[in-house]
């Protein structure tokens, strides 16, 4: 018997999609499973707004019966805006088998042609505010929370069936010491004395929603010239920082104003993939245990967005805003900490990081393909 593709459900067939994924990576120490309740939620259409947004196709892969990949398509209405005719790909998981990755692509191209699209560019599931990105260096060590990772295999298989690499993106890892490093703490300490409009805080739990709009304010500001990046519609910001509240450490955030003006943040998460990776994709029988006693356990952090406003990117706000999280990462006793996913070409933040002592320990690249006439 062949291979067969058929279309996903949504809501319907996202456990059957997530499960397949298992024996995939079976044997890879390093995958941390997602939470299926979560991308449930994450792939209904009746809960998540991207799909107010987007025209969206999933797809499985069977041989035999058995289930041996999967893929998303995706046209991004925003994205459309700026970069017409690029669609997207996302979720594209396969055996080790040249085969089931090429099917399940060309079957994903020939739906994106159909709705018009010219360029296949991905993984993305669904887009720069997502996952994205397919790991391509640095397979020896676990990704950090809301990170992907992928079999080693993949990047090979990507080639072979066409497509080209288009941009990378790096994930920066520092260990940590007691003190912040010299030079950060100098230009931090230098503009802080300095600048008397500066004020920094951290983030106020008890007025979120406000905090999330001012956030909200910096993202789609600060990463609006981004290659790739996908405006955030508000509804859909919302939804996600919904979320993100169950996690957030308020300690770990901080936002930096110029006078009454916010104009920059930090948003650092702890690494809980640590916990979530004991809990094997749910909350029973004992995923709940891990979650309840494995989180003060962390030792690492991932410094998950770091902006500041275009008029004000003259400014070396993002060193006060280093050496706070630093501070509070410091007082926790972690071993160290990830800065991703960094734009090969923004090199700002590149040399920031660099001067703390930062080393690129993963890569992960974005790829594309013309899908012709």
């Amino acid at each position: 018997m062949g291979i067969e593709i058929r279309p996903v459900a949504l809501p319907g067939d996202v456990k059957k999609l997530c499960k397949s994924w298992w024996p995939i990576y079976a044997d890879d120490p390093m995958w941390v499973p997602p939470l299926i309740f979560e991308r449930k939620q994450f792939l209904d259409p009746s809960i998540n707004p991207y799909f107010k947004n987007a025209d969206v196709q999933l797809w499985m892969a069977y041989r035999d019966g058995k289930a041996v990949g999967t893929i998303s398509a995706q046209v991004d209405h925003e994205l459309q805006t700026h970069e017409p005719g690029i669609g997207m790909f996302g979720f594209f998981e396969f055996v080790e088998d040249e085969e089931v990755a090429r099917r399940l692509f060309e079957t994903a191209c020939a739906w994106l042609k159909e709705r018009g699209m010219k360029v296949a560019r991905g993984p993305f599931n669904f887009n720069t505010n997502h996952e994205f990105g397919l790991l391509v260096d640095g397979f020896d060590t676990p990704p950090m929370i809301a990170n992907p990772h992928n079999r080693d295999y993949y990047p090979a298989i990507y080639e072979a069936i066409g497509l080209k690499g288009a941009m990378d993106w790096y994930a920066y890892f520092i260990d940590y010491a007691k003190e912040p490093p010299e030079l950060i703490s100098r230009m931090a300490e230098r503009f802080m004395a300095r600048s008397k409009k500066l004020t920094i805080r951290t983030l106020d739990m008890s007025r979120y929603d406000e905090e999330v709009k001012l956030f909200q304010e910096i993202y789609n500001d600060a990463w609006e010239d981004n290659w790739g990046h996908v405006r955030v519609t508000e509804e859909e910001f919302t939804w996600m920082a919904k979320g993100l509240k169950e996690i957030i450490d308020p300690s770990l955030c901080f936002f930096a104003f110029m006078g009454d003006e916010v104009a920059g943040a930090a948003i650092t998460l702890p690494d809980y993939n640590q916990v979530v990776k004991k809990m094997n994709g749910g909350l029973f029988p004992f995923g709940w245990w891990h979650w309840l006693t494995g989180r003060k356990k962390v030792d690492a952090i991932r410094v998950w967005v770091l902006g500041v406003k275009k008029r004000y990117q003259r400014l070396p706000l993002g060193a006060p805003l280093y050496l706070k999280t630093w501070q509070e990462g410091a007082s926790r006793d972690i071993r160290g900490a990830e800065a991703s996913l960094i734009l090969e070409e923004n090199n700002r933040m590149r040399g920031a990081l660099e001067k703390l002592g930062a080393r690129i320990y993963k890569t992960y690249r974005t790829y594309e393909l013309p899908l012709g006439d």
